[in-house]
C-alpha cells in the first residue's frame, strides 16, 4: 500500500483559529489563504454523525459555533472540537481546499445557499 500524498496546494502551512472568532483561516501550500466562517465549517461537518454514510454532505443548521480544539490527523485532515463536545468531524484537506475554493467563488451565504455538496 503506498502512503498518501498530497500536492503543496493540498498541504496547510499554517492554520489559525484566534480564540473568539468565528472564522478559521488557513495558509496554503501554494501560498493562498483562506477564511473559513465557522457557520459553514459547521453547517458542513462531514461526519456521520451529521451526514450518514453516503450521499452528499448538507448543511446542518444549529450546533454551537465556538472552536474549542483544533488538531492535526495524521498526515492528510484536521479535527475540530466545538464547545458543545461536538469533535466527530475530520476534516481532510482535500474537503477544506474544495470548500475554500467554493467559498472565494461563491461566498458564505452563496455555499450556504446550495444546501448541500458533493463528497471530495
Amino acid at each position: 500500500m503506498r502512503p498518501v500524498t498530497h500536492s503543496s496546494r493540498e498541504r496547510p502551512t499554517n492554520v489559525s483559529a484566534p480564540h473568539g472568532a468565528r472564522v478559521l483561516e488557513i495558509t496554503w501550500g501554494d501560498g493562498k489563504k483562506i477564511a473559513y466562517p465557522h457557520e459553514i465549517i459547521r453547517g458542513f461537518c462531514p461526519c456521520a454523525t451529521c451526514q450518514g454514510h453516503s450521499g452528499t454532505i448538507r448543511f446542518v443548521e444549529g450546533g454551537n459555533l465556538e472552536l474549542r480544539q483544533l488538531e492535526q490527523v495524521g498526515n492528510y485532515a484536521l479535527g475540530l472540537t466545538w464547545v458543545d463536545g461536538h469533535n466527530s468531524g475530520i476534516y481532510s484537506f482535500r474537503y477544506l481546499r474544495a470548500l475554500g475554493e467554493l467559498l472565494e467563488a461563491q461566498g458564505a451565504e452563496g455555499v450556504k445557499a446550495m444546501g448541500e455538496l458533493p463528497r471530495v
